[in-house]
């Protein structure tokens, strides 16, 4: 009985023994600290974050982040940590170095750590560190991000520490970056600082000015005599001028308490309109103070009678504030800062410019290869035959549509593309031949009839729209491959859609080139261009050659309307849009030539964008001002940039 008491005896005692676990380099470091960590105050936890930080323990970084999470609790009875688990009332505590089970406590043994908003910040800003360490390069890459959205000053030295052992290039020259844009605020002297600025030279990313631009702020600041030494001067201001009023020089000293605060106009009126009583102010009549000069007599005699504060008359305010220098100086006290963010950011404005000037023109150059998708079937139609369609809007809506009626058949976007396109073509130019040969064919060397015809029926094609679709806008949606934008940097991009509808413009170009100079149909079309009645004595049919030309022509129109269906919405109002575009692209290149529709598109097109730069706001007055410059431009030359010979140049 007594060895068996011995037994139970000894059992107890170990239980607390095991409770505890087995001791660990990262409990003793915890424990060390245990009573700030208790306290869990912001002003005294820091050593003991840092103490974790840098004790280089595999366990610092679970019980850290543990410890963010609220999930680190402390056993009253010796002070030991744990993790915890809770089953219903059962509080199993884990090993903070093992995670193994170490027994289990009453919730009221047990103190769980909870610190606050500023103390989790401050183990984030520590646990960094291991971050930007893990394994995992998704992880560092977050923590790059998570640095750059918010940065402090802790993160330059874990930075720093994280850059020799990273052996991914990409993700090190990104830590090397941020090093560098981090020593710019938060730099251990003005020389780092400076050198970290000046390697931005020319960087034109915005992250770089969003580091350079606060240096620059500026504050009022006014003293009496010169500035101090150690005021880091931009200029030196004038009261009463554009950036300094004498109102807000004054106001300012009242502020400093360096003179006494002067009453303002709408005081004045609130007193003087107080103090009236039977047409009278202070002995003055109300319908002599229509000045400034009478009120100001009229409120300084009310402050000699005591009625209303004295106000500090304009020669003191005058005295006080000559006596006086103001300077607009920079929040950064470091001169030579100030001065390399300067260069640092007009080298930088220089760079943005002219990446401007490159996006401005890539923009005007995807929307002359829109325009000359649009135009070119006008072009050829215009050009052979003289006819001016005005339905011309309503074959590239057609084309649109028909793109996305396949889509509605077609889910795969990429396939519902390829079969778009052709199919787009044969309802177009089966459209434009039925218009030729039902409409257009009797109506030749008519040009007002034709074009009130073509007008009937461009509104007849829009209500017929209208009817079969509705007149809510329509998706046709572009591949996932065409989504997003090729980006150079900040300033230069351009989407993969524009790319796309430039190089289809460019293979449209292609083909019709090859069209006319290397096949019949072409050396036929240039002919009835040139000499109708010259073809038709070689053999040529004229007839079939404009039926052939108008198909033509309106084909294309349908391929430019899927291409402009990507970007735009679709509706029966679409073409209308490009009409009159495409209408100036052809009488402004030449009418009937390719190479002049294209000196047209891309005269609009840069010419829209260069009026557009100007004046980013208002599309609609970029618009206009294009239309009145070449409206112009024709009064110069009215056969367009490149004129043709022929039946279109008589015309």
């Amino acid at each position: 009985m007594r060895l068996i008491r011995a037994i139970a005896l000894a059992a107890c005692l170990l239980v607390p023994i095991q409770a505890l676990g087995q001791a660990s380099p990262i409990q003793d470091l915890l424990q060390e600290h245990g009573e700030v960590i208790a306290k869990s105050s912001r002003k005294t936890i820091q050593p003991a974050i840092d103490a974790l930080r840098e004790s280089g323990l595999p366990a610092a970084q679970t019980v850290m982040e543990r410890w963010q999470e609220k999930d680190l609790w402390i056993r009253e009875a010796d002070g030991a940590f744990f993790f915890v688990e809770k089953d219903g009332d059962t509080y199993t505590l884990l090993d903070i170095a093992t995670g193994e089970p170490a027994g289990t406590a009453d919730k009221s043994e047990l103190k769980q750590l909870k610190p606050n908003s500023g103390i989790r910040g401050l183990i984030g800003a520590a646990l960094v560190q291991f971050q930007l360490q893990d394994p995992n390069p998704a992880s560092r890459r977050a923590a790059l991000d998570a640095i750059a959205r918010d940065p402090e000053a802790s993160h330059l030295e874990a930075l720093r520490g994280a850059i020799e052992t990273e052996q991914d290039a990409e993700i090190r020259a990104a830590k090397e970056r941020m090093e560098r844009l981090l020593t710019i605020p938060y730099g251990d002297t003005d020389q780092a600082r400076v050198a970290a600025i000046r390697s931005f030279d020319g960087d034109l990313g915005l992250d770089v000015r969003a580091a350079l631009n606060p240096l620059l702020a500026t504050r009022t600041v006014v003293v009496e005599g010169d500035a101090p030494e150690a005021l880091n001067v931009a200029r030196k201001l004038r009261p009463g001028g554009e950036e300094l009023t004498f109102d807000d020089a004054y106001e300012l000293l009242v502020s400093k308490d360096l003179a006494p605060p002067a009453v303002d106009r709408t005081a004045k009126r609130v007193a003087l309109e107080a103090n009236a009583e039977n047409g009278l102010v202070a002995g003055f009549a109300t319908t002599d103070l229509d000045t400034w000069t009478e009120r100001n007599r009229a409120y300084d005699e009310l402050a000699a009678r005591g009625v209303v504060p004295a106000d500090v008359p304009v020669e003191a305010q005058q005295e006080a504030v000559g006596a006086h220098s103001y300077y607009l100086a920079y929040a950064e006290p470091s001169a030579a800062i100030t001065d390399a963010a300067r260069r640092s950011l007009a080298s930088i404005e220089t760079g943005v410019m002219v990446s401007r000037g490159i996006d401005i023109t890539l923009d005007a150059l995807s929307l002359a290869s829109l325009y000359f998708l649009a135009a070119i079937g006008l072009a050829i139609t215009f050009g052979v035959m003289r006819v001016i369609n005005m339905a011309h809007g309503e074959f590239i809506m057609m084309g649109a549509y028909t793109g996305y009626v396949v889509q509605q058949f077609v889910p795969n976007y990429t396939l519902s593309l390829v079969v778009a396109l052709p199919l787009a073509f044969a309802v177009t130019f089966a459209a434009g031949v039925a218009m030729e040969r039902l409409v257009i064919r009797w109506l030749y060397n008519r040009p007002l009839e034709t074009l009130l015809a073509t007008f009937g029926i461009s509104i007849a094609l829009q209500q017929l729209a209208k009817n079969i679709f509705g007149t809510q806008a329509r998706p046709l949606t572009a591949p996932g491959w065409l989504d997003g934008a090729l980006v150079f940097n900040d300033v230069i991009s351009i989407s993969y859609i524009r790319i796309a509808i430039f190089a289809l413009g460019l293979i449209f170009l292609v083909l019709l080139l090859f069209t006319l100079n290397r096949t019949r149909l072409g050396l036929e079309v240039r002919a009835v261009t040139q000499n109708p009645r010259m073809a038709a004595s070689m053999g040529i049919n004229p007839d079939k050659i404009n039926m052939l030309t108008f198909g033509l022509g309106s084909g294309i129109a349908g391929i430019a309307g899927v291409a402009i269906g990507l970007f735009a919405k679709v509706t029966s109002e679409l073409g209308q849009d490009y009409i009159v575009q495409s209408f100036m692209t052809v009488v402004v290149g030449g009418v009937g030539n390719i190479w002049g529709t294209l000196a047209g598109a891309a005269l609009i097109g840069f010419f829209q964008k260069g009026i557009e730069w100007f004046n980013p706001s208002n599309t609609l007055a970029a618009q206009t001002f294009m239309i009145v410059l070449i409206i112009i431009f024709i009064q110069f030359r009215p056969r367009g940039i490149i004129a043709l010979k022929g039946r279109a140049a008589e015309a």
